[in-house]
C-alpha cells in the first residue's frame, strides 16, 4: 500500500493537479475578495473565516476527479480491484495521496493566506488546526464522490454537485471554530464535531467507496 501511496503522489505532482494547483486557487480567492469588498479592515477579518474555508474546500475540490479516473483509463483500476491488497485498503491510500497533495498544503500555507484577509492574530492557530482536523473528511467525502462517478464521461460536474453537500457540515463547524477563536469564544463544541467528522468520514467511508468502484466495473 505504500507503494501505491508513493505512485499516487508522484502522478498528482506530475499532472499538475497537485501541490501547485489547489494553492495557486486559494491564493486567487484570498486575493479577489479584498478586491470585491473593499480595503475594509473590520469586515475582512469578520468574513476571513468563512472565506478561507470555502477556498479550502473549492482547492479540494478541483482534483477529486483525478483520483480515480487515470487508473480507470490505464486499466489500473481492475487490478486494484482484483489484487490481494483489499480495494478498501487502496480507496484509502489515495484519500491519503490527495489530503497530502492538497489538504496539507493548503493548511500549511493558510497563515500566509489569513494574512491577506485580515485574520485577527488570535486565529491563525485555530485555522491551521480546524483545517488540519477537517480537510481529511475533505479528501475522504471526495473520493467516495470520485468512486460513485468513475468511469462516466463529464462526471465533474455531477462529482462536484455529490460531494458539495457532503462537505457543509465540515464547512460550517471550521469555519465557526476560527470565528469563535478570533473571538476569545470557546470553541472545543465545533472543533470536536469537525473532529467526529473525520473519523467517520475516515472509519466507513472508505468501505463504501469500494462497493462503489465495485459495482462501477461490473
Amino acid at each position: 500500500m505504500i507503494g501505491l501511496l508513493l505512485r499516487d503522489l508522484k502522478l498528482a505532482i506530475r499532472a499538475g493537479g497537485g501541490f501547485g494547483l489547489g494553492l495557486a486557487f486559494f491564493l486567487i480567492v484570498v486575493v479577489l475578495v479584498p478586491l470585491g469588498v473593499g480595503p475594509k479592515t473590520e469586515l475582512l477579518a469578520a468574513i476571513a473565516p468563512g472565506i478561507l474555508w470555502v477556498a479550502a474546500l473549492l482547492a479540494c475540490l478541483l482534483s477529486l476527479d483525478r483520483i480515480f479516473a487515470l487508473d480507470y483509463e490505464d486499466g489500473s483500476l481492475d487490478l486494484l480491484a482484483t489484487a490481494p491488497m483489499p480495494l478498501e485498503g487502496a480507496v484509502a491510500m489515495k484519500s491519503l495521496a490527495h489530503w497530502l497533495t492538497t489538504g496539507l498544503p493548503l493548511t500549511l500555507a493558510s497563515p500566509l493566506f489569513g494574512l491577506l484577509m485580515q485574520l485577527p492574530d488570535a486565529a491563525y492557530g485555530w485555522l491551521m488546526l480546524s483545517l488540519a482536523l477537517g480537510t481529511p473528511a475533505l479528501s475522504v467525502i471526495g473520493t467516495f464522490g470520485a468512486a460513485l462517478t468513475v468511469g462516466l464521461k463529464r462526471g465533474g460536474l455531477l462529482l462536484s454537485l455529490l460531494v458539495l453537500p457532503l462537505y457543509v457540515p465540515t464547512l460550517i463547524f471550521g469555519a465557526e471554530a476560527v470565528r469563535r477563536g478570533a473571538e476569545g469564544m470557546d470553541n472545543a463544541t465545533p472543533m470536536i464535531l469537525v473532529a467526529a467528522i473525520t473519523l467517520g468520514s475516515v472509519a466507513l467511508l472508505p468501505f463504501a467507496s469500494a462497493a462503489a468502484i465495485r459495482i462501477n466495473l461490473r
